[in-house]
């Protein structure tokens, strides 16, 4: 990679700076000096008097009040190159209160497009008639929860409403450790062929590293990658086993690498002995060589496994795809010793893929060996995209897992889980994915950024990695393709200058903060797709070098 010359370095303050100074020269020249008047008169006929103040307030007011009155904990994004003020949006765009548009390409929470008007009508609609809990009967939760039973396969039939990811994996948890329960207490043959009573067992769940599953205490005890931030959990629990990530590219047993370009990652290869791949199959045996020794390990103590828990695309990971089979093996091993699979569908559900609706299909499927088959979870759950924006989450399970359940005798109620408007957008949302045929747009789009993205990878020397599939794609950025030496600073500065300079949204992942994590709303188009990259390729071939020497200045980009 060529250094910059003299002449065209700059300073990271001065580069990134220059974009914003004058986006606001020319707002400032365009407002009138009572913009904070005129904010409040311009809406003041339409909207209930209850927010005409907080809609007045100018950006230093909303900073100043969060700053006070909301804990730093809580993240703002692009906090350092200054944090947008998003007014409203549509499709794939975000609007600011300047009327500054923002290519949305990490936005999976609206994911039918932000402000898509047949789903604003439906929850507008339900919400002048009636919204409470799903105590009383009321159609729209009954059928939701039908029609989502009806996009899983086997008899995954059974729905539980939550409001959130985390509250579904949260409850997929206690279903799996009810079965274990129920499990424990069942009587196996001794020596001499009578039945004796078996001792307590203690549970486990099993988890992958780097993976993310929410932010309650049982959900953070799964969750190694926020074990790596801060102190509140330092690592998983004695009842958690946390195996290898999955990581083709990366890890310990990637595909077609060297032991000299493994060692690039010591931390995720720490515990486990390099050793190179020649395909995917042989990838997925050693990786999931890892669950079946913990389940023998577990097993051979006289514990149960409770659970195995998965991403079927790992997001916060870096857009990990495990390699094919992988699911199938480590889903057997679990089983055998006992234990359910819950796979975890809130950030890839409902046809982002684009080649299968669920997260979990995609990497099953026959690898040579006898009695192949799909996979069919025990529990999944769902969460972001399911609402389009409104809290709405669920965990789908078998009869036999439900029934273990409520066999505990414990009533589950959730206030506003499921209630009625979070139902009505849930019922528009599936019917807008299928209607506008998403699925098939997130594949066909999907496909198109990644040939130009490869294309560009074959001009750029600082793309390592693209990986995913449909509208789930991850673009790892390395400052060497041998040693994968990661360009944590250099992808923080290519978000910053996408944001500050193209207005484009990007979000950053990955254990070493170097993979640029493409998961837009699901309308997003060839066009959308073309205009990302074209600006991607000119912050990292034009921007980047001028900013090279300067990269020790730049803070984290928070996304």
């Amino acid at each position: 990679m060529n250094e910059a010359s003299p002449s065209k370095s700059i300073s990271m303050l001065t580069f990134i700076g220059t974009a914003l100074l004058a986006r606001r020269c020319v707002q400032l020249a365009s407002r009138t000096s009572n913009s904070k008047a005129r904010t409040v008169h311009s809406h003041s006929d339409s909207l209930p008097a209850s927010l005409v103040e907080s809609l007045s307030l100018c950006p230093e007011q909303v900073e100043s009040l969060r700053s006070q009155h909301m804990s730093e904990s809580c993240s703002v994004s692009y906090k350092n190159t200054g944090p947008l003020h998003i007014s409203h949006g549509y499709k794939a765009r975000l609007v600011d209160i300047n009327g500054i548009e923002y290519l949305d390409t990490r936005n999976n929470v609206a994911h039918c497009g932000h402000g898509h008007p047949e789903i604003l009508r439906a929850i507008t609609h339900q919400v002048n008639q009636l919204n409470t809990n799903t105590r009383y009967l009321h159609p729209h939760a009954s059928l939701l929860a039908k029609k989502l039973s009806d996009l899983l396969p086997g008899s995954l039939d059974k729905v539980f409403f939550v409001n959130s990811g985390s509250e579904a994996n949260d409850l997929a948890l206690r279903l799996a450790r009810a079965y274990s329960m129920q499990q424990s207490k069942q009587t196996t043959p001794n020596s001499n062929g009578t039945s004796q009573n078996k001792k307590k067992r203690k549970d486990h769940v099993i988890t992958i590293d780097h993976a993310y599953h929410g932010h309650t205490l049982a959900t953070l005890d799964v969750s190694p990658y926020k074990h790596r931030q801060g102190k509140e959990i330092e690592n998983c629990p004695d009842y958690v086993r946390r195996v290898p990530c999955p990581d083709v590219y990366r890890g310990a047993h990637s595909i077609n690498r060297t032991e000299q370009q493994q060692s690039g990652d010591k931390e995720s290869n720490s515990e486990m002995k390099q050793q190179h791949c020649k395909n995917e199959i042989e990838a997925a045996k050693q990786y999931a060589s890892y669950v079946e020794l913990e389940c023998e390990k577990i097993t051979s103590q006289g514990d149960l496994v409770s659970a195995f828990l998965m991403e079927g695309g790992m997001s916060v990971a870096g857009v990990i795809m495990p390699p094919k089979s992988y699911i199938r093996r480590c889903v057997n091993a679990v089983r055998k010793a006992g234990g359910v699979y819950i796979a975890d569908e809130v950030q890839t559900g409902f046809g982002r893929l684009g080649k299968c609706m669920w997260a979990f299909q995609y990497s099953t499927g026959n690898d040579g060996d006898a009695n192949d088959a799909d996979v069919i979870p025990d529990i999944v759950t769902v969460g972001k995209p399911f609402g389009n924006g409104m809290p709405l989450a669920a965990v789908v399970t078998t009869p036999r897992i439900a029934s273990a359940f409520e066999s505990l005798g414990v009533e589950y109620f959730n206030t506003f889980a499921g209630s009625p408007v979070c139902a009505a957008a849930g019922l528009s949302m599936l019917h807008t994915l299928s209607s506008e045929r998403l699925q098939e747009n997130a594949i066909d789009v999907g496909d198109y950024m990644i040939e130009l993205f490869r294309e560009l990878q074959s001009r750029s020397e600082w793309i390592g990695d693209i990986r995913g599939s449909g509208l789930f794609l991850g673009v790892e950025l390395v400052r060497d393709r041998d040693t994968l030496d990661p360009a944590t600073k250099e992808t923080s500065f290519v978000c910053s200058v996408m944001k500050e300079k193209y207005k484009v949204l990007t979000s950053v992942d990955g254990p070493h903060e170097n993979v640029i994590v493409v998961k837009p709303p699901m309308v997003f188009s060839r066009e959308d797709a073309a205009l990302f990259v074209s600006c991607f390729e000119k912050a990292l071939m034009e921007d980047l070098p001028l900013a090279k020497d300067h990269l020790r200045d730049l803070d984290k980009t928070p996304t």
